[in-house]
């Protein structure tokens, strides 16, 4: 098998295509102008025409327009100063790191949000997630030079993902994908500042409740509806809009938790506008993340919303087994998740075995094998038999109602049995004179019983007074 290069940004050749088959502009846009919502061009042209730019799916203000037309407010981001996320961090304080990327880290802090934000009266404090853009200035030693040079290169790709969260976050609305609060574009003496801040979710992500970083695991009902909750995502943005979004990074560390458990999408940076009407895919050079990116895709650069639905199938493997789609710590035949279970998955006796362990047995067995098997339809080889992200949620409705309906039935049976168990329970200690009684009950019956046992063939009759 041929191996490909996965990156973090897309390197775009003058004479490439926009994503549609058209040559691409050679104009290239700033963040400035990216993140702009106004336009000269007329309503008409926005919204039959899309400019691309070098972002990679940071599209035009034309399709911003008809972003904002559609949703009614597009323009209600915060822009932060520099020195509010600074406070609001207590100085980037690695104490309140709560994770890290190729592009930067992210921390937890809290801001005050205005009245327009939280859509009631006054102000509110708010617990936020604060990514911030890796910075790196020149070195004065020159042994660094060639580090600082491949830095430099990772903060240009980050740069992208930047504008690219900014402009998709900033116009899309959905339950099911992470709210973007605002963000922060300053210069300073040191560099660039760029920063977004989003939503807090408290849950973390659904790749730590799966590899055991959280101390409890995920009980089977809770995966279920985190895979409903996902699948929802990522139909709002296949067929809910007036435009195709493709997601193309989907993956377990990419869906985050509320204090509810709901599932979130996030981290848009590689997100990117689907192909033009007329046209069946975006062609675009291959970036995401090994195991999860579908074949058709690595191997010819095609894209399209299939893709999407490979990378879901892929991670409804891992809520069913609690592993990670590639595991280089594992034997070498099971470093694969797909190669792994599919011994496993057509034999109904050895299913089981597939499962995640931390589960112990507490899951519906029938409801497993029909996600396994919604799985399968996601990773057909062929892109066209793979169903849409709708079709989808509604199969994973049916399981989820068949698993409740089961772990109602099972409950309802376990407390019937305590109501059986309670009647034949002996009378508790503190009920004195009722213990008493069957204790003298009990004394009488083994001398009734034992009378009851005279070996009566020896028996003779005795004298018997008369007077």
């Amino acid at each position: 098998m041929k191996c490909f290069h996965f990156t973090n940004g897309e390197r775009r050749s003058p004479d490439s295509d926009d994503g549609a088959g058209r040559p691409a502009t050679a104009a290239r846009v700033s963040w400035a102008r990216s993140l702009s919502i106004a336009s000269s061009t007329s309503t008409t042209s926005t919204t039959t025409e899309f400019r691309r730019s070098e972002f990679g799916g940071g599209d035009s203000a034309g399709l911003f327009f008809l972003m904002a037309q559609q949703r009614g407010d597009a323009n209600d981001l915060r822009a932060f100063t520099f020195a509010e996320l600074k406070s609001a961090t207590r100085g980037f304080n690695r104490g309140l790191l709560i994770g890290e990327g190729g592009f930067g880290s992210v921390y937890r802090g809290v801001v005050n949000v205005r009245v327009s934000d939280i859509e009631s009266d006054g102000s509110k404090m708010m617990d936020v997630a604060i990514k911030q853009l890796n910075r790196y200035g020149m070195s004065s030693n020159y042994l660094l030079l060639i580090i600082v040079l491949l830095l430099l290169a990772c903060v240009i790709y980050g740069h992208k993902e930047w504008v690219n969260e900014v402009n998709w976050l900033g116009v899309i609305k959905h339950p099911n994908l992470v709210r973007l609060v605002g963000y922060c574009a300053e210069d300073d003496e040191r560099g660039i500042q760029r920063l977004l801040v989003y939503e807090l979710m408290k849950n973390k992500s659904l790749e730590d409740h799966l590899l055991g970083r959280v101390p409890s695991p995920l009980p089977w009902m809770a995966r279920l509806r985190i895979a409903q909750d996902a699948a929802r995502g990522l139909a709002y943005l296949h067929e809910e809009m007036d435009f195709q979004l493709i997601f193309r990074d989907f993956k377990t560390s990419n869906v985050l938790l509320d204090e509810d458990f709901n599932a979130k999408l996030s981290d848009f940076g590689l997100a990117r506008l689907g192909p033009a009407e007329g046209y069946s895919h975006v062609s675009t050079s291959v970036v995401g993340t090994v195991g999860y990116a579908a074949p058709e895709y690595v191997m010819t650069g095609k894209l399209t919303i299939k893709s999407d639905v490979w990378s879901f199938g892929v991670v409804v493997y891992e809520l069913i087994t609690g592993r990670r789609a590639v595991e280089k710590n594992l034997p070498r035949n099971e470093q694969l998740l797909l190669d792994w279970v599919k011994p496993f998955v057509s034999d109904s006796k050895k299913f089981h075995s597939i499962v995640d362990p931390r589960l112990e047995g507490q899951y519906c067995k029938k409801s497993a094998q029909r996600l396994a098997s919604l799985a399968n339809k996601c990773l057909a080889k062929q892109p066209k038999n793979r169903p849409k992200m709708s079709e989808v949620v509604e199969i994973l409705g049916s399981i989820i109602e068949e698993a409740s309906a089961q772990e109602e039935a099972t409950d309802e049976g376990k407390d019937e049995s305590k109501e059986v168990e309670g009647e034949t329970e002996p009378m508790k200690p503190g009920n004195n004179y009722l213990r008493k009684v069957l204790e003298i009950k009990e004394k009488v019956n083994l001398r009734n019983k034992s009378i009851g046992k005279l070996e009566w063939k020896h028996w003779t009759p005795g004298l018997v007074r008369t007077s």
